[in-house]
């Protein structure tokens, strides 16, 4: 309750605080078109590619297919995404990689995403009936045909609130990127704030945009879900 008293006294507390957050509007609102949502559309779009190869591979009876999917989810899974965003950024530049800010969070997210998606892809695949499979099977499909005309299109129904929480997600974890300089949201707040020293304010103009976003985000996803509903047999 103090804290809350004290921030709306921070904002309330004359003109200046409010052509503050006029003037630092742009800058934030930039960012996020120039890079916070692009970044997370690009790292989701290669995260959900990742995420099918790797959900078909966990699948495979083949234990030489399903091994190395099974490794790269546990890794990812197991570490924390800013520890895989360094590896990327600051640690391959030792064995001679060296990659850009932007480049470098692209792979980090793409990768993250990858394993967390591949695992909500694999479920909603196991979830369709084999009865589905043994259909495709009786047409003279292959299992190639089998999984992409028939398994995948329902799975895909049942896939997307998941997904969407997890691009949702993405887009939050986008501020991370402000650790390797890339000027994103939150880093153009950092930025102003270290000018000005009104942290509290600008740190809380940038999460109320991150809500803003998420918010629009979440109204998308509950349009495209009733949608989807239509083609589910009640």
């Amino acid at each position: 309750m103090f804290l809350v008293s004290n921030l709306l006294f921070t904002i309330t507390n004359g003109s200046g605080n409010w052509d503050l957050i006029v003037r630092a509007l742009w800058p934030m609102v930039e960012g996020a078109i120039k890079y916070t949502i692009p970044l997370a559309l690009v790292s989701f779009l290669i995260g959900i590619m990742i995420a099918l190869l790797t959900a078909v591979m966990r699948l495979s009876s083949v234990a030489i297919v399903r091994a190395p999917a099974v490794f790269y989810v546990s890794a990812i899974r197991g570490t924390p995404l800013l520890v895989q965003l360094f590896i990327v950024f600051y640690g391959l530049p030792s064995i001679g990689l060296t990659i850009d800010p932007l480049p470098s969070a692209v792979i980090a997210f793409s990768l993250n995403v990858g394993a967390y998606a591949s695992e909500v892809i694999r479920a909603s695949i196991s979830s369709i009936p084999k009865g589905q499979w043994e259909a495709g099977y009786t047409v003279g499909m292959t299992y190639g045909t089998t999984l992409r005309r028939i398994i995948l299109p329902q799975a895909t129904r049942v896939s997307i609130p998941p997904l969407s929480n997890t691009f949702i997600s993405l887009v939050k974890d986008t501020s991370l990127a402000s650790l390797i300089l890339v000027t994103e949201l939150f880093r153009k707040a950092q930025e102003i704030a270290a000018n000005t020293f009104d942290f509290l304010l600008l740190y809380t103009e940038a999460a109320v945009l991150y809500w803003i976003i998420c918010f629009l985000l979440s109204i998308v996803q509950e349009i495209i879900e009733r949608r989807l509903e239509r083609y589910i047999a009640k």
